[in-house]
């Protein structure tokens, strides 16, 4: 089973999701969000995400189903930073496990 069909249910567990009517949708979000991470920590991801890693895809794909129509959406809808501090802690997340080329 690939990282995505993986995490599927994590995410639908995190939007609070209990239908399958948009699993194609949340797949193509948690594959975005699996490049956006892997891009991010200068790796590629064979079988198993860090725990950080994968919260951080998990947070990603939601705030991408959650403002599919343009907002922010979410947990963090009541600011008009909001967007951005979903942003600012996927990085702090990701940070953990990026690698740096020295």
């Amino acid at each position: 089973m690939k990282i995505a069909e993986k995490l599927l249910l994590k995410v639908k567990a995190n939007l609070v999701l209990e239908h399958n009517a948009d699993d194609e949708l949340l797949l193509t979000y948690i594959h975005a969000a699996v490049d956006y991470a892997q891009s991010y920590q200068k790796t590629t991801y064979r079988r198993r995400l860090p725990p950080s890693t994968e919260q951080a895809i998990i947070m990603l794909s939601s705030h991408f189903y959650e403002s599919r129509d343009g907002s922010t959406g979410g947990f963090f809808a009541d600011t008009a930073a909001a967007g951005g501090r979903v942003w600012e802690t996927v990085r702090l997340l990701l940070a953990v496990n990026r690698n740096i080329e020295v």
